[in-house]
């Protein structure tokens, strides 16, 4: 496959989702406790929503549906959306800062595809960091400063960082083939993400430079979106059993399995299920440690 054939590929998949979604699809927002295996179905309809993040103090999930953005608390009690006169259009690719102060989002405008943007937590004006596009936001570091992100730029995609105040962007990968997720560990030490520069999905990490990239998986599923844990000893993934030959499609038959950082065990976190993107896409691990939420399909 080409650069340029992967370019459109994905490029497909970002603004055709809803097409990728079967009418009449339920969406089942579910916590996991990543120590005993429990589960519990926090919302459960028959709509098209994504992407969990949990809030920083622990009492609701932020999700997308439609462009929009909601909470839902714990016991699945609707919150509202948050700021609909300013936020449309936004995509899976969202998150919260560290202090709970900031909410960054990736969204499309008339015009462009996904751009970054950021806006304080109780309200206030979006405010465009990322001029060119696409770009698509994954992480922030720990002190509030820098914003992580993919984005496709002369039709390689690759792992860039920007000032959360606006700036110049910085490249920090140019391998071969797809970088994406990239997310900073709880101490600011790693920067985690996944690639297929080896010609098959795993994740990686590298130090928040763009130097020592280490791989961590190397089995035969397609291993996406790292997302580490605040005790900084193990990271979230999710596994398609089949090679997706590059894109992360909604609707294919997905685990989640949880990542040893040093060791690189892997135990499984769920049973096989009907999910892919828009199930983890972006951080969503509760602020003790001992939770992740994600979202699991169900076809009509």
């Amino acid at each position: 496959m080409t650069k340029y054939t992967l370019t459109l590929i994905l490029y497909a998949i970002s603004f055709s989702l809803t097409a990728q979604v079967p009418e009449g699809i339920v969406s089942e927002l579910v916590i996991l406790n990543v120590k005993t295996g429990s589960q519990k179905t926090v919302l459960k309809e028959v709509r098209h929503f994504e992407a969990p993040n949990w809030s920083r103090d622990g009492e609701y999930l932020l999700i997308n549906s439609g462009g929009f953005l909601e909470k839902v608390d714990l016991d699945g009690n609707k919150l509202g959306q948050i700021q609909p006169d300013k936020i449309s259009r936004a995509n899976n690719d969202h998150g919260i800062s560290f202090d709970g102060e900031t909410l960054v989002i990736s969204k499309s405008d008339e015009g462009t595809s996904s751009r970054i943007y950021t806006m304080p937590m109780d309200g206030g004006e979006l405010k465009l960091i990322t001029p060119k596009h696409p770009s698509y936001w994954h992480g922030i570091s720990p002190d509030g400063k820098t914003l992580l992100y993919c984005a496709e730029r002369d039709g390689l995609w690759d792992i860039y960082s920007i000032p959360t105040a606006g700036g110049e962007e910085i490249r920090l990968t140019d391998a071969e083939g797809l970088d994406d997720g990239p997310e900073y560990s709880y101490d600011g030490k790693w920067i985690y993400f996944n690639s297929n520069r080896t010609g098959r999905m795993h994740a990686y990490r590298m130090k928040p430079d763009g130097t020592g990239a280490e791989q961590l998986t190397d089995d035969s599923l397609d291993n996406w979106f790292p997302h580490p844990s605040p005790n900084n000893k193990s990271a979230v993934i999710i596994s398609y059993l089949e090679d997706q030959k590059g894109p992360h499609p909604f609707g294919k038959d997905v685990k989640l399995r949880l990542l040893d950082v040093e060791t690189k065990k892997i135990k499984d976190l769920t049973e096989v299920f009907y999910g892919g993107q828009g199930t983890i896409n972006v951080h969503s691990w509760s602020p003790d440690g001992e939770w992740i939420a994600f979202v699991r399909y169900h076809k009509p």
